[in-house]
């Protein structure tokens, strides 16, 4: 059995959050690339938009054990990952919360698809609050639609549209950032930033930023051995 599938069974007594959940982790390839590349990782994780807490339990199903605390404004979804997934595994934590006003934390830090749900000044914002977070060594990993003038730009939008009639996802209109409002935060010499595609069979413009800092240098090297 697959990751995804394992996953869903933790929404396997509601037929709608159960279907959902297999689609969306079977479907969506930010979700086995974010497992692989945590999967690298020892530090704790932060999940912004955590939603339901799919992707917590995918990643457990996925072989990373680190402690996970995510935030997520919608409470009535908080409940439902506290009920569904925190009792299934350990060391994972559910709070209401928003990305505008995050929790101290050091670690890796996943925020998939929360950016266009936010205006541009609120977006520097929690680019802003994510920088501190991620410790040395670590990584951010933010899943976005890119504003540009691909098709699958304007695809995205047209399923955005859907899924406000559907209620599933609560606020106003998107306002997808450009690329360089995502990556340009992150210019120094301190990070190392890679973006790829993360659209998958989707139809739609999803790129993965991946956002490193690079570890903390020795302040104590070791004494070299001197030279016979």
């Amino acid at each position: 059995m697959t990751p995804a599938r394992r996953a869903a069974k933790c929404f396997r007594d509601s037929r709608f959050l159960h279907g959902y959940a297999k689609g969306k982790a079977g479907w969506d390839p930010a979700y086995p690339a974010v497992a692989e590349i945590l999967s690298r990782s020892s530090l704790p994780v932060l999940d912004i938009g955590c939603g339901v807490g799919l992707l917590a339990a995918y990643l457990r199903e996925s072989g990373c054990r680190q402690p996970l605390l995510g935030i997520e404004p919608d409470a009535e979804k908080v409940a439902l990952a506290a009920a569904r997934v925190a009792s299934a595994y350990p060391a994972l934590e559910f709070r209401t919360g928003d990305a505008r006003s995050l929790p101290e934390f050091s670690g890796d830090v996943v925020m998939l698809d929360v950016l266009h749900y936010m205006d541009p000044a609120a977006q520097v914002a929690v680019l802003q609050q994510i920088a501190p977070r991620i410790a040395p060594g670590g990584s951010a990993l933010i899943r976005t639609t890119f504003r540009d003038r691909s098709w699958r730009y304007y695809a995205t939008l047209f399923e955005e549209a859907i899924v406000r009639v559907t209620g599933w996802i609560r606020g106003g209109r998107c306002l997808f950032p450009t690329r360089e409002d995502v990556t340009d935060p992150f210019a120094g010499p301190e990070w190392d930033v890679h973006v790829r595609p993360m659209w998958g069979r989707t139809p739609f413009n999803s790129h993965l930023v991946e956002i490193r800092r690079k570890p903390a240098e020795n302040p104590y090297p070791e004494p070299r051995n001197p030279t016979p």
